[in-house]
């Protein structure tokens, strides 16, 4: 099992400091929240509403931003968006952003995608929320294809374009990782996703969602995939049995953020003493 460090939201200040710590400390992967604006009065309602008050005031900075800088200061982190809301995003500049990051990064990106609880995210931006099922998979199409390095075309009622080359590409293809809790969302990881992310929830219901994952993923033939990789955070797992468990479950990677994300992340102290008694406490018992 590989241990994730949820970095949450705020704290962008001290991002640096702490990558670098957690890398120290044997963490596999870093990843970063995704919020292009908060709505002043959104008409979808945010399923957490403590994280929903939280969010109208929590600073978030753009992913691949964030990534990039955390890139240039560590060497074996794996980086991840956990999630870009990708659907309301121009699938050809995300694929050349995350082309880029990859390719600096020595392609050590897996690039997180989802949806967004804000109808706004769409209609601000100009995309049919309507349609945001259907442009999910379409975007997954295109970056896919546009990160192989031949010429690549596509043409849809939602995207036309002729043959395009981008480059440079990284060697390997970038895993997408699918997030989402909804069951649409569980059949996209299994149909189209190289992996599928959980939010913060429980083992009840991680074990519900994973149960139906492996389902879905019979059903469309992905079953037999063992590089498949499911993120997924208990919010209750504190001691190394309760990880063990997990991984009998099904899980590969843990997400965690080992302090109190709610406290809008200014103690950086306190976040490197968090992440460092999670990695010796934890993290050593699965090296």
């Amino acid at each position: 099992m590989r241990f994730t460090l949820a970095l949450g939201l705020g704290g962008h200040r001290d991002y640096l400091r702490i990558v670098q710590a957690a890398e120290a400390s044997g963490w596999s992967a870093i990843t970063t929240p995704d919020s292009i604006f908060y709505p002043q009065l959104p008409e979808s309602e945010y399923p957490s509403s403590a994280l929903r008050k939280f969010l109208a005031k929590a600073p978030v900075i753009d992913p691949f931003v964030a990534l990039s800088a955390i890139a240039a200061v560590t060497t074996r982190l794996q980086i991840v968006p956990g999630v870009l809301k990708l659907p309301m995003r121009q699938p050809l500049v995300v694929a050349k952003a995350a082309s880029s990051l990859a390719v600096l990064s020595n392609e050590r990106l897996l690039l997180g995608v989802g949806l967004s609880p804000w109808k706004e995210d769409f209609i601000y931006n100009g995309v049919d929320y309507g349609k945001r099922g259907l442009l999910f998979d379409e975007c997954i199409e295109i970056i896919r294809g546009c990160m192989r390095g031949g010429w690549f075309e596509y043409h849809s009622g939602n995207f036309d374009f002729g043959p395009l080359k981008m480059q440079p590409v990284p060697e390997r293809p970038v895993p997408i990782i699918v997030g989402g809790h909804a069951r649409p969302a569980l059949a996209r990881a299994a149909r189209l996703g190289d992996g599928w992310m959980s939010a913060n929830t429980s083992f009840t219901h991680l074990q519900k969602m994973i149960g139906a994952l492996d389902q879905l993923r019979r059903e469309h033939g992905t079953h037999r995939r063992d590089d498949f990789r499911i993120y997924a955070n208990d919010m209750n797992a504190r001691e190394v049995d309760d990880f063990r468990r997990l991984a009998d479950l099904g899980v590969t990677d843990i997400c965690i953020t080992p302090w109190n994300a709610y406290e809008g992340g200014d103690d950086v102290q306190a976040k490197l003493d968090g992440l460092r008694r999670f990695a010796d406490t934890v993290i050593a018992q699965f090296t």
